[in-house]
């Protein structure tokens, strides 16, 4: 379960704040959350993730786990359980610095942390700071919702293909996630 502070945090507090050696630390509209590490079927789900889309997609951008981004300038700082950057937004980022806007590509893995809620406002404010598809994994129903900016959500179940946008006629087997 995440824990959270007390009281609202600036971006400059956030960034002043010990590294934890174990505890994922994000800053959501300016409420520290700090969630343990995800389980082991978790970053199996995201080691998979990754190899599949960097397979046909390591020419449109980088493809990482746990990414850290700034969905938007204020006092956001988010980890994305997998993400596809742009090479061009990957490069311009400078070295101490973090991903200004979404990535193209966000995929979050559902663990107890994640309430309806805190989705549903994470799949929103990354649409609309530049991010082209929202994915929500989902273990337990072994199913997919794929979002997008225009509004519309497409759940993908076991023996369906998810399109990739990144390379035409490619696709990821929702079966391939959970194997």
């Amino acid at each position: 379960m995440a824990s959270t502070t007390t009281r609202l945090l600036s971006w400059k507090e956030f960034e002043q704040l010990p590294e934890s050696d174990w505890m994922r630390q994000e800053l959501h509209h300016g409420e520290l959350f700090e969630m343990p590490p995800p389980v082991h079927r978790h970053k199996n789900i995201e080691r998979r993730l990754r190899r599949s889309i960097e397979h046909v997609g390591s020419d449109f951008g980088v493809v990482e786990t746990e990414v850290g981004f700034r969905p938007f300038l204020g006092n956001e700082y988010w980890i994305a359980d997998v993400a596809l950057v742009s090479h061009e937004r990957w490069n311009a980022t400078p070295p101490d610095g973090h991903i200004i806007g979404a990535p193209e590509l966000v995929i979050e893995v559902l663990s107890p942390s994640n309430t309806r809620k805190k989705m549903a406002d994470r799949r929103k404010i990354c649409l609309e700071n530049g991010c082209r598809e929202f994915w929500i994994i989902d273990p337990k129903k072994r199913e997919v919702a794929v979002s997008t900016p225009d509004g519309r959500t497409i759940t993908y179940k076991p023996g369906q293909q998810i399109p990739l946008f990144l390379a035409d006629a490619s696709n990821i087997a929702v079966d391939a996630i959970f194997e």
